[in-house]
């Protein structure tokens, strides 16, 4: 009964939202709030919401999982994530501290905990929004991403320490993670396309991220997103993540209803979401100069801070621990942020289209290195994606074309490519900062050789927005992508089994029937 009523709610509600132009977390919301409602009438037990509980911090598992798993280490050990989170954390704290302890009368350490808790934004809403705009990669994702998991770090520090409790000893393995990367590999290798492949992703997200940390001391939530992130560099890392996504949606469901089914708020409860609401304005503006600081774009750090714009279900977590009495307040408040937040970062966009006359002059003219201008020079040939494929078409080309070049995202890739002469330089095609400056004045062919669906669309789609007329081709494993890929702008995408068939085909081909290639007598010449 009550399962079929978390269904019914959710559903109907989501789909309104949807129908409304919002997202449908929005509705899912209000469906959490209007069961609350109905707890007493439909008999709602404790047991439930326990289980929906379970649900929720399932989902918020898998879903981590999935951000790890096209998250690079190297994106948050950057300056600008480490320091605008660590002075928007600062800042933030000094600055609600005060007001909090002035005007709701509490005690320093409350009013601290309870600033400390304003202070954080939603890891969940901002991949949710990155994960639906395919913009997890793009530069502005990677820094709000990369500034989430500082803040998700300074709250368990923070819930350590108002709990009483530190980590244990065995904290310590987080450190010998990486070595376990070969292993891992290994496993994804062995996993197949089916149901194995998605028995692992449970595995690592709830079981040895999941419980595995909890049992060291920390936070699940930090172990299922460092699991997904040491397989990030796996060729099959995206397959697995496709393969989490009916689960952890169905999940991450449950997680916005709990929010809402936290308890129906009271006078108080609202008035303190409207003015936290009133404020979030003020936290944007914030994490935007700090980012100009660092040299980004106006432009990303617009959207990176729109995407910070929120609370989150950290603060949540907070009070649970350590301000029981302010669980209400916090949930509505939370809620009201989302509300506000997922509309902005849907139009996020074309927000940035209308005032990017008014913050374009406010960017420094030092440019951030990852947002300096690209010029491809006099290539011709351009081959975006250095794997398999795309180094075997590097190869096949490097014969008969020397204005030949190619891009990649992976660091770790460019090195072994240089070293064997390949002209390979780092690019991340889903982000659109590079689409934005990049000068090709001489190319006539693309390549399309990414992993990813969604990668090959939008090099595709930029490519021809920036107006190139030359020749796209990609290669895809799935008959049923070939005309999405020349819907946004290839000439044409090959099955990648087909072409491998046709060159098998070729070789035995050439081995039945050879050549004679002995070179004519001069008298016949």
């Amino acid at each position: 009964m009550t399962e079929a009523l978390w269904i019914f709610f959710a559903f109907t509600l989501g789909l309104l939202a949807r129908s409304a132009g919002l997202p449908p977390l929005v509705g899912y919301l209000v469906a959490g709030f209007t069961l609350s409602g109905l707890a007493a009438p439909f008999d709602l037990q404790t047991e439930d919401n326990l289980i929906l509980g379970e649900l929720a911090h399932l989902g918020v598992l898998l879903l981590l999982f999935t951000v790890g798993l096209k998250l690079k280490f190297r994106s948050i050990f950057r300056p600008e994530v480490i320091g605008g989170s660590l002075l928007h954390f600062a800042i933030t704290g000094l600055v609600f501290m005060p007001g909090l302890y002035l005007l709701l009368d509490l005690s320093t350490a409350d009013a601290l905990t309870l600033a400390i808790a304003l202070s954080f934004s939603s890891t969940v809403l901002a991949a949710k929004v990155l994960e639906s705009k395919q913009e997890l990669r793009a530069f502005h994702g990677r820094v709000a991403i990369g500034i989430l998991v500082m803040q998700d770090l300074l709250a368990l520090g923070v819930m350590s320490l108002t709990a009483g409790h530190s980590p244990s000893v065995y904290a310590l393995l987080v450190f010998a993670l990486p070595l376990l990367r070969p292993l891992l590999f290994r496993l994804l290798d062995a996993s197949g396309h089916d149901e194995l492949l998605v028995l692992l992703g449970l595995m690592l997200a709830l079981a040895v991220g999941g419980i595995g940390f909890e049992l060291a001391g920390l936070s699940s939530e930090l172990g299922a997103l460092l699991m997904g992130a040491l397989l990030a560099r796996h060729p099959r890392a995206v397959e697995l993540s496709n393969s989490l996504w009916s689960v952890k949606e169905v999940f991450l469901v449950g997680f916005f209803l709990q929010i809402g089914m936290g308890g129906l708020p009271d006078d108080h409860a609202l008035l303190f979401a409207v003015v936290a609401a009133l404020l979030l304005p003020l936290k944007g503006l914030l994490f935007f100069g700090l980012l100009l600081l660092f040299r980004l774009r106006a432009r990303s750090s617009f959207l990176s801070s729109l995407l910070l714009t929120n609370y989150s279900e950290f603060g949540l977590i907070l009070a649970s621990v350590a301000l029981p009495q302010w669980l209400v307040p916090l949930a509505v408040t939370v809620a009201l942020s989302f509300i506000i937040s997922a509309p902005l970062n849907r139009l996020a966009h074309p927000l940035y289209a209308r005032i990017a006359r008014y913050i374009d002059p406010l960017e420094s003219s030092k440019r951030h290195p990852d947002e300096q201008p690209v010029s491809l020079g006099d290539t011709r040939v351009l081959i975006i994606g250095m794997g398999r494929t795309g180094t075997a078409a590097y190869e096949e080309l490097r014969h008969t074309e020397s204005r030949l070049m190619g891009l990649d995202s992976d660091p770790a890739r460019l090195k072994g490519h240089r070293m064997a002469g390949r002209n390979v330089f780092f690019a991340d095609a889903e982000d659109f900062n590079f689409w934005q400056t990049l000068d090709m004045p001489e190319l006539e062919a693309v390549i399309l050789c990414l992993h990813d669906i969604e990668g090959k669309k939008i090099a595709a789609r930029k490519l021809r927005e920036r107006g190139f007329t030359g020749f796209i081709a990609a290669h895809t494993l799935h008959e049923d992508e070939v005309p999405q890929i020349r819907e946004a702008g290839a000439d044409d995408a090959y099955l990648t089994m087909n072409e491998t068939g046709v060159a098998l085909a070729g070789h035995v081909n050439q081995h039945l029937n050879p050549v004679d290639r002995t070179p004519l007598p001069e008298s016949l010449g």
